[in-house]
């Protein structure tokens, strides 16, 4: 597993953690950390999210999703050049999977898009 591969399941086993309700609570200071202050997301659905957005709506899940599994599969690193890194993956959870893509600034989440796939 090469380093941004390992980021981002790392980044991932917290938010499964945190949404299946066993995450200690100060981890989601580490989650909203690894997020750079101009972070926006899209979702799956379309809708554009800001970091402080994103980081509410998390926060509330906490415990939402008892025994909740993420795998994350087939990252690969689409661009990269100073101080920016685009990598693709698959997230997949029990009931969907989504495509994403994200833009990394010096090892911050700058930017993700998310993709519902069938």
């Amino acid at each position: 597993m090469n380093g941004v591969e390992a980021a981002i399941v790392r980044h991932h086993e917290v938010i499964e953690r945190w949404l299946s309700g066993v995450a200690a609570r100060e981890e989601f200071a580490r989650f909203a950390d690894a997020h750079a202050p101009g972070f926006t997301l899209i979702t799956p659905d379309g809708r554009t999210l800001s970091r402080d957005q994103v980081l509410t709506e998390v926060e509330a899940l906490y415990g939402r999703a008892p025994g909740l599994t993420v795998e994350i599969r087939h990252v690969r690193i689409v661009a990269s050049g100073g101080d920016l890194l685009v990598a693709a993956y698959q997230e997949v959870q029990p009931d969907r999977t989504r495509q994403s893509t994200v833009v990394l600034q010096d090892t911050k989440w700058l930017h993700l898009h998310e993709t519902w796939l069938p």
